[in-house]
């Protein structure tokens, strides 16, 4: 017999400060989502994320908060973007240009049991879209300046943004099962850490609204 779910959708967001902009900018109705914040970065991300799926059993989670574009004439600064897939960037062995990821090493980093699949350094997100969707490249830690930002493109061609938390929330999520939709707000472009060209309040609106459109309507397709 399957464990009963809970709250239908957990609306996860990274940071407190992600949220509390979320709220100044309307929030979500009630009854819509249960909120909670997950932490910032990919061990926070899957632990928290772990604990919420245990103890709530939500029948979908959606995760909301700001990105990087690593083409912003693609995806400008101010806009919102909903992700088909999730890739890891630094698991392995090296770093940089020598860096060998799981699928090189034939190592993944679930090996696929209990009913869940094998988790190298990709997993595919419950995105609605016809289309195809971009692919979010979650990082240990964002990338510094412009030649990073270049590097982690060349091994990720199809990168559209980075976060740091979205892979780590997709796999706690595939391991119980559990549809995830991710939703980004463009905030800065890769690589440039100069605060006077992001544009949080402007990307979190832009994502929020993508994230009432996801949750009024009826719950995607598995993880797994």
């Amino acid at each position: 017999m399957s464990t009963p779910r809970g709250d239908p959708t957990l609306l996860l967001v990274p940071t407190e400060l992600e949220l509390r902009r979320l709220l100044d900018l309307g929030g979500f109705p009630a009854g819509l989502a249960l909120v909670e914040t997950c932490g910032f970065g990919p061990v926070a991300a899957a632990a928290r994320t772990a604990a919420l799926l245990a103890r709530l059993r939500p029948a979908r989670v959606l995760l909301v908060g700001i990105a990087g574009s690593y083409d912003v004439s693609a995806h400008p600064v101010g806009s919102a973007l909903e992700f088909g897939e999730c890739a890891i960037e630094g698991i392995g062995v090296g770093e940089g240009a020598s860096l060998l990821a799981p699928p090189a090493l034939g190592f993944p980093q679930w090996p696929g049991r209990d009913g869940a699949a094998a988790i190298f350094d990709r997993l595919p997100l419950a995105c609605a879209s016809t289309d195809r969707a971009p692919l979010l490249l979650t990082t240990c830690a964002a990338s510094a300046d412009a030649t990073q930002a270049a590097a982690r493109r060349r091994r990720f061609p199809a990168a559209a943004a980075e976060d740091m938390e979205g892979f780590a929330v997709a796999a706690a999520c595939a391991l119980e099962g559990i549809p995830l939709r991710i939703v980004r707000g463009i905030s800065n472009e890769v690589g440039d850490r100069r605060p006077e060209h992001w544009r949080i309040p402007a990307a979190l609106a832009a994502a929020r609204e993508r994230a009432l459109e996801v949750l009024v309507a009826p719950a995607g397709r598995g993880t797994r």
